[in-house]
């Protein structure tokens, strides 16, 4: 064997044994769960893939839509965080490299699983080099897209070609070569695509130029100007019509709104994103300007349901109201998927996790900004009717905690708790702090200080347990690392005119102690319950008038007769 063979088997080795995460997060729940090798090749901050920081994709791709294959190449700009002669990138399996090149000279690579090792001259920390990596293929057909990744290859009712791409959890690289891993985003990125020269193409960012290129095909370059985490970096190929609108800020700088529609669903277009502009202001109260200004808001028509993909948002909600005329309650007429997937540019691609592990800082925070965009177009009232609707249709379903194990690229969560399970517990959380002007100051400014960065989920609680008198950090763990929600075990005593409440929290969490609103339900009383049995006595309240405002923490109740 030969000595670079040897030691690329140690570190495979090495790297399958470790996979166990440095970070302290509870994992209790998810020992049982087996994970293998290539698991950990696709979720693990390796050296391979810590010892380097990319800072530019300049990414090419030809569509063949006949055939279902691509050709592309990616050159790949960074910078060595640390001295090395290997380094990770990742690609499906199913696409083949052609070759890679550095410095004019194809260098060495290995394969295992969709990891591939690149072998290049010692590398010294400080240098920015790039080398760009040749391929080509049929990428994987996406089953059901957006939860299950890959290509979309379909027709509009016309017998048009119509093209896109979905690859949230299943990673970019399900279609092209990159450093695979949520916590690593370049600083900027050009996209250039080639199609058939009837077709219009649209991907992320500002589209620069376009021009005719060999055998009626034409190309589209497309330049990105903020960082970009890898699974928004989309393409969608069809027959477009642009529309274009304009958003202006409270400080009166504008931006434009550009719209990408198939041709036939024009006229519909223009009347229902006229919404995109309440949404946005919205938003902008509630944190702050679209955070992609420089590069613009867009929806593109898709032939699957929705995606965050950054600038160039998937559409595919039919132009009804709610989810595809569903979900939200009848006397609500707004476009959950223009309103979700806007709110992910806020929390997703702005603010980013850095595991799959912890989605639920994009979902949960994108879910629950649902509801506050409720309450900032119509009330307090309707906002608690809309988060009520995923308790009475049980979509909380409480299987598994909803951060999951790190390291392992994991996405099983078995049901969307991650979503609406986790936009109850910021609702919880916002009226645990009882105090709404202060949890608005908090929402804006957490989003404004994590704003175009990364964070993971202790940073979370450590920014809302420090700014708060509550302890919220006990009451974080019990919601996100444990599956069952909190339990309140409690009896009622009817005392003269007096009625004494006895209670206890149910809970895995021993530190645990939350205040809950009870009493008659146009004058609640504040109480503080701690993990041990404990009396209040509520004062002149008839037991049959006795409530606890379900409707505003996340709980489960145990009542004993005595």
């Amino acid at each position: 064997m030969k000595t670079s063979s040897f030691i690329f088997f140690i570190f495979l080795v090495c790297t399958f044994i470790t996979c166990q995460t440095t970070r302290q997060i509870p994992r209790d729940y998810h020992q049982q769960e087996i994970f293998s090798e290539a698991d950990t090749l696709r979720g693990k901050l390796s050296p391979e893939r810590t010892c380097y920081d990319v800072r530019f994709y300049d990414l090419k791709v030809e569509v063949y839509p006949t055939t279902k294959t691509i050709k592309g190449e990616v050159d790949i700009v960074f910078t060595a965080t640390q001295n090395f002669e290997r380094l990770q990138i990742d690609l499906y399996e199913n696409l083949e490299i052609d070759s890679i090149i550095y410095q004019g000279v194809s260098v060495a690579y290995q394969r295992r699983y969709q990891a591939v090792f690149v072998e290049l001259p010692f590398i010294k920390k400080g240098t920015t080099d790039q080398f760009t990596v040749y391929y080509h293929g049929r990428p994987v057909i996406a089953k059901n897209p957006p939860w299950t990744g890959g290509f979309i290859w379909t027709k509009d009712r016309k017998g048009t070609d119509w093209i896109a791409v979905a690859c949230e959890g299943d990673g970019a690289s399900i279609w092209w070569p990159n450093k695979d891993h949520l916590s690593d985003e370049p600083d900027s990125m050009m996209i250039r695509i080639t199609v058939p020269d009837h077709l219009f193409c649209v991907a992320n960012g500002n589209l620069t130029n376009t021009y005719p290129v060999d055998n009626n095909r034409r190309r589209f370059d497309w330049k990105v100007s903020y960082p970009i985490n890898n699974y928004n970096v989309t393409v969608n190929i069809g027959d477009y019509v642009n529309f274009s609108d304009t958003y202006q800020a409270a400080d009166q700088t504008t931006m434009p709104l550009d719209y990408y529609v198939l041709s036939y669903n024009l006229e519909k277009a223009k009347k229902h994103f006229q919404q995109v502009n309440g949404i946005l202001k919205c938003f902008e109260i509630l944190m702050d300007k679209y955070p992609f200004w420089k590069d613009g808001y867009g929806l593109v028509e898709t032939p699957y349901l929705g995606m965050e993909h950054q600038g160039a948002i998937a559409y595919g909600n039919k132009y009804m109201r709610g989810y595809l005329g569903g979900m939200i309650p009848s006397d609500m007429d707004w476009d959950y998927i223009i309103v979700h997937e806007t709110g992910h540019e806020y929390f997703g691609n702005s603010i980013s996790c850095n595991d799959h592990a912890e989605m639920w800082i994009h979902e949960s925070f994108t879910t629950y900004l649902e509801a506050l965009y409720v309450e900032c177009s119509a009330s307090y009232e309707d906002y608690l009717r809309y988060l009520q609707v995923f308790r009475n249709r049980a979509y909380i379903k409480n299987q598994k905690p909803i951060v999951g194990p790190l390291d392992v690229n994991y996405t099983e969560f078995g049901s969307s708790d991650h979503y609406f399970k986790g936009s109850w517990v910021l609702h919880t959380i916002r009226h645990v702090i009882g105090d709404d002007d202060l949890w608005f100051k908090l929402f804006r400014d957490f989003y404004r200080h994590f704003s175009m960065n990364h964070v993971e989920t202790d940073m979370v609680i450590k920014w809302f347990d420090q700014r708060t008198k509550v302890n919220l950090t006990p009451i974080f763990q019990q919601y996100l690392f444990h599956p069952a929600v909190p339990k309140l075990r409690y009896s009622l005593e009817q005392k003269g005119t007096d009625l004494i409440l006895t209670h206890e929290w149910m809970v895995n969490e021993p530190k645990f102690e939350m205040p809950l609103l009870v009493g008659k339900s146009d004058n609640y009383q504040r109480i503080n319950i701690q993990n041990k049995k404990g009396k209040s006595n509520l004062g002149n309240i008839d037991r049959a008038d006795f409530e606890i405002a379900t409707d505003r923490f996340l709980i489960d109740l145990e009542e004993v007769v005595e």
